[in-house]
């Protein structure tokens, strides 16, 4: 027993110092994190997850989430030791050019990562999305005798991520689903970047969650294996999620213990030496007692566990070959066939509103189609006919109530597509993307292929007034690396919107949609925005080019009309995707936008960006105001014979 005891100690304490070199090294990092929490990072990775470093991706894995990303250094020294694909020679890489071990983690960078974290709160409010899937997924599938699926969803979380109130939005979810296999470990450090975290934190964590339906535990000292197994077992026990208090010391065995200073700067030399001699670990930097390795290694066992599920799945495609062959397909992200053709319109109609019959039309076919709405579900349209409401006791419905919740819902949904066998929607108004940016620029960073429906999407908005009227959002969202925006036109743009955003599998899309109605263009000239921008009333000889987006489309052909009565031909296109137009050919982009003719654009937004368009744009650069939506238009400028005199300015 004394000799197990002691390849633990040794064992944790090797976590401990490969984080410590590897921030030495850098010159940069946060050594006092991993420092505290080796123990427990040892405990799960070595005893309690069902994990395969040779197969990251194996579908029944459970999950690790570090939430407090800045500890990056324990997890990718815990993934070396227990086999997964990193070398030592990428931890002495720690925070340099190409590395598979960046300042945060990311995922699909390096190998066992589950989530990108970083900003703190998004782990494990997109955990949350991980464990519904896995409530969601065992429903749908699990058979009596025939279980497969089966995880837990671990996360490392600060006293940060507790402060941060996305994840209060998402802990309040999570314990009114009653998600029990979502099981957080709260590093209970008391230490902050600007001191002690009674300076601002004085709240009882553990009363909070317990309102929030979880069950509360905690242990008293992290270096406490047994306790922490303790409570790792009563939390598999219980029907609620769990939160674990674990009480440690920042910087554990350094003469910086308990300081800030422990949190975010290497410990220097002196200090290094010091808790080397304070921990007994008379090892040179970067080396690690070979029994370790032996002791630690993860990927024989790991290869057992995942040929033991690989038996029972075979067995379940005997049992159930329907079933298996569906749960394959969507673990593969492999979507079942698409329509091609939209649905039939017959009068003006928002795009909100054909999103929804888009949705009407799409959903039965797409079963992993899940969605919801921060409680504007009959102003997103977002629940489709048939749709029953998901709940702690109807797992198997398809739709999500978030509440006013909008940041938890983009990282919740972000959680539903990581973990594999859904594709998640999830909708609010378009000047509430400000409050859930961080989850889209993480699905963004993380190319997770989440779809952001974004209503009321301009001045038309009307009397609701300037603090609902978006105006610098949709440049704002332009502006994000890998991030789809499209705004569609009409109904029928509004389809291959919704077809574009499924098709995706590299990154998430917002679909920006009107409140008010709008009218119906060409069906088979819509299919245009297949390819972002295009053509969609031209002329023999244009003088100049009108392009617009969204609503702002129709004025440009009010304005094409008058322009005609004057004597002056103009082109009008549609740009519904700033995106998918520069994804195409540069020769197809200059026969939409020829060289050397005049552009103006329209758009009820700001203005900055349409210089790459265009010469002149009528925009807006204000905040918008509250009355009917036709006289907002009307007094801030978006009237046919506005843009007009913008095209004869330059023709």
């Amino acid at each position: 027993m004394k000799e197990t005891r002691d390849l633990e100690t040794l064992s944790v304490n090797a976590i401990r110092f490969l984080a410590v070199d590897a921030v030495e090294k850098a010159k940069s990092g946060h050594p006092g994190m991993p420092m505290a929490m080796a123990p427990l990072a040892y405990l799960l990775y070595r005893e309690v997850m069902r994990h395969n470093p040779l197969d990251p991706a194996w579908p029944d894995r459970d999950r690790f989430v570090l939430s407090a990303g800045h500890g990056s250094m324990l997890l990718y020294a815990v993934l070396h030791l227990t086999g997964y694909d990193l070398p030592l020679e990428e931890l002495k890489r720690f925070r340099q050019w190409g590395s598979k071990t960046p300042g945060h983690p990311e995922r699909g960078h390096t190998p066992g990562v589950e989530v990108t974290t970083g900003p703190l709160g998004q782990g494990i409010s997109t955990a949350v999305g991980l464990a519904l899937a896995e409530r969601k997924l065992a429903a749908e599938f699990n058979r009596p005798g025939h279980v497969v699926v089966d995880h837990y969803t671990y996360v490392l979380a600060s006293d940060g991520d507790l402060m941060e109130g996305v994840s209060g939005e998402a802990a309040s979810l999570a314990g009114h689903w009653g998600l029990s296999k979502l099981i957080v470990f709260w590093d209970d450090n008391r230490i902050s970047i600007d001191g002690p975290t009674d300076l601002a934190f004085t709240e009882d964590v553990l009363s909070r969650f317990r309102a929030y339906g979880w069950q509360t535990l905690r242990v008293e000292d992290v270096n406490d294996l047994e306790a922490l197994r303790k409570a790792i077992k009563l939390a598999k026990l219980d029907e609620r999620p769990t939160l674990i208090a674990v009480r440690s010391h920042i910087g554990y065995g350094s003469p910086k213990q308990d300081s800030p200073k422990a949190h975010g700067e290497p410990l220097g030399p002196e200090a290094v030496e010091a808790t080397r001699k304070n921990l007994g670990w008379p090892y040179p930097p970067f080396v690690v007692p070979e029994e370790v390795y032996r002791h630690m290694d993860m990927r024989e066992q790991g290869r057992a566990w995942q040929e033991a599920w690989e038996r029972a799945l075979e067995a379940y495609a005997r049992a159930y070959p329907d079933l298996h062959q569906e749960l394959l397909r969507r673990l593969k992200g492999e979507l079942p066939p698409l329509p091609e053709e939209p649905p039939s319109f017959d009068k003006p109609l928002a795009t909100r509103a054909a999103s929804g019959k888009a949705l009407d039309l799409l959903a039965p076919r797409i079963p992993e189609l899940v969605g919801g709405s921060a409680d504007l579900t009959p102003s997103n349209n977002t629940k489709a006919q048939g749709m029953e409401d998901f709940s702690r006791g109807n797992p198997l419905g398809r739709y999500l109530h978030f509440g006013v919740r909008e940041h938890a819902m983009g990282a919740i949904l972000n959680g539903l597509n990581l973990h594999g066998g859904y594709r998640a929607y999830g909708g609010t108004f378009l000047v509430f993307s400000d409050y859930m940016r961080p989850a889209i620029r993480l699905a963004a960073l993380m190319e997770v292929p989440t779809v952001f429906v974004f209503t009321h999407d301009s001045i038309a908005l009307g009397e609701d007034g300037p603090t609902h009227q978006p105006v610098e959002h949709l440049m704002s969202l332009r502006a994000m690396p890998n991030l789809f925006v499209i705004r569609p036109a009409d109904a029928y743009e509004t389809f291959y919107a919704w077809l574009v955003a499924l098709r995706r599998k590299e990154g998430p899309t917002a679909l920006v949609l009107t409140r008010q109605a709008v009218p119906l263009l060409s069906p088979e000239k819509a299919r245009g925005l297949l390819r972002g921008g295009y053509v969609l009333e031209d002329v023999e000889e244009p003088q100049g080019v009108l392009v617009a987006t969204g609503s702002e489309v129709h004025l440009a052909l009010r304005a094409q009309a008058l322009l005609r009565e004057k004597g002056v031909r103009v082109r009008v296109v549609s740009l519904p995707s700033f995106e998918l137009f520069e994804a195409q050919p540069e020769a197809y982009r200059k026969e939409v936008l020829p060289p050397g003719l005049p552009v103006v654009a329209v758009e009820a937004g700001a203005s900055l960006g349409w210089e790459r368009y265009a010469h002149k744009v009528v925009a807006l650069d204000r905040f918008g105001a509250s009355a009917p939506y036709p006289e907002v238009y009307e007094k801030l400028g978006f009237t046919p014979e506005r843009v007009a005199e913008a095209v004869l300015s330059l023709v």
